[in-house]
């Protein structure tokens, strides 16, 4: 057949997307996209690379699954907080009040009188339920915006008072003191990197000083001949006291003795707590502001709070990981390691039995997210070749472990149990394509 031929059989554009699966493809993905595979198929057909009867099947095969380019992952890094990977996975209570909340909502109007009300109230409410001590409450949209509002209103044009040890680095180039800097407000460092003394605060103060900040070291140690000086002593200086805590733990969590809560915080005499919603509470990215009920309000009438509020998803995911069950961190952190071996070594017989090379070995897992720097968390991981690595990432679902030593781990902290039965079949997909 001449190449005039194939390419007069090729079958026109409009007569393709009435294929059923393409019609429905349409009302999911767009047409632009379904019309873009479409030609994507027609082309190869014309080249000779494909049957033109087969083009409908080609721009079916070819379409993503949804309309974002953003794909699920099955995190098996052992990391609980991966950064690249989105740090906290939402509860399944949290992923439902998002649908809810996708549409038209309430989110500003009282349904009883028709009257305007507070944004996000039930998220608000539910935050500061979980934290009484604090005497209100506002969110943001990540926990740098929290710092950064705080900073503005506080301290524009004055100084803040800061240990050099607490300058930290806080991701992707971004550092404290730039953040800090562009409010215009004044860094006074105080102290050295190891070692700072309430001496030193209480010598850097004077009618300049906007507020003393005291931050959590969250994702490095300092070890050795240290000394920092504690919330509860930085409160009985005479300004306000702006404490970082960083990773967004509400109250005290056992299993990380070393991270500093909002709770225990504020009742130390701190004035307002900065943290994070996406690390340690396990929640949506927001930046969280609690403390003293003057200072918040400032902050949350402030022009540049307009630009830093989180919109209706945030607060829905945020009130129903407050409210609601466990998030997926909190079952990630208390995970049993006896629990997590037993499923590795089913794992790892299950796709013995379908002919690819696995062992279960014991692993070890960290919180990351600039979260409780050097606690390691004993867990449980499946061995196989790392030429695996590649196939796992690229293919569906996404799956991410870790090379170590020659070999890929698939370390099971961070994967549900009810995704043990999909990390089995990506593994062995990944296996056939290799030996393909």
């Amino acid at each position: 057949m001449s190449d005039v031929d194939v390419r007069r059989r090729v079958p026109r554009t409009d007569v393709v997307l009435t294929d059923a699966r393409l019609v429905d493809a349409t009302q999911r993905l767009g047409r632009a996209t379904v019309k873009a595979a479409v030609a994507a198929a027609q082309e190869r057909a014309r080249r000779g690379e494909l049957a033109p009867e087969r083009v409908p099947d080609a721009a079916v095969a070819a379409l993503p699954e949804r309309a974002g380019s953003i794909r699920p992952v099955i995190n098996a890094t052992g990391v609980v907080l991966h950064t690249n990977l989105g740090r906290a996975a939402l509860s399944d209570a949290a992923l439902d009040a998002v649908r809810a909340a996708a549409g038209h909502t309430d989110v500003e109007l009282d349904l009883a009188t028709g009257r305007r009300s507070r944004r996000g109230r039930g998220a608000l409410a539910a935050l500061a339920g979980a934290v009484p001590a604090a005497e209100a409450v506002h969110v943001v949209n990540n926990g740098a915006a929290a710092l950064l509002l705080a900073a503005t209103v506080l301290a524009t044009g004055r100084e803040i008072v800061v240990s050099r040890g607490e300058l930290v680095e806080i991701g992707d180039g971004f550092r404290l003191p730039d953040l800090i800097r562009s409010t215009g407000a004044r860094l006074r460092e105080v102290g050295t990197t190891n070692r700072t003394t309430l001496r030193d605060y209480a010598e850097a103060l004077g009618p300049e000083t906007g507020f003393v900040l005291k931050v959590h070291p969250s994702n490095f140690v300092v070890q050795g001949f240290t000394s920092a000086v504690p919330v509860a002593a930085l409160a009985r200086l005479d300004v306000p006291l702006v404490a970082d805590i960083g990773s967004g733990l509400l109250a005290p969590e056992p299993l990380l003795p070393d991270e500093p809560d909002a709770a225990t915080t504020l009742a130390a005499g701190a004035t307002l707590v900065t943290a994070s919603g996406d690390k340690l509470l396990g929640g949506p990215q927001a930046g969280l502001l609690l403390g003293r009920a003057g200072v918040v309000e400032a902050l949350r009438r402030h022009p540049l709070a307009r630009a830093l509020r989180v919109d209706k998803l945030t607060l829905a995911a945020l009130e129903a990981t407050l409210t609601g069950p466990p998030s997926p961190t909190a079952l990630a952190l208390r995970a049993g390691v006896t629990g997590l071996r037993e499923r590795a070594e089913r794992l790892a017989v299950r796709l013995r039995a379908a002919g690819v090379a696995a062992a279960a070995r014991d692993s070890a897992s960290v919180v990351g997210g600039g979260g409780a720097p050097g606690v390691v968390l004993p867990s449980a991981a499946v061995r196989l070749s790392a030429e695996l690595a590649a196939g796992l990432r690229t293919g569906t679902p996404a799956v991410v472990g870790h090379v170590e030593r020659g070999a890929l781990l698939l370390d099971l902290r961070c994967v549900r149990p009810a995704d043990d039965d999909a990390l089995y079949t990506a593994v062995v997909a990944a296996a056939e394509a290799g030996s393909a």
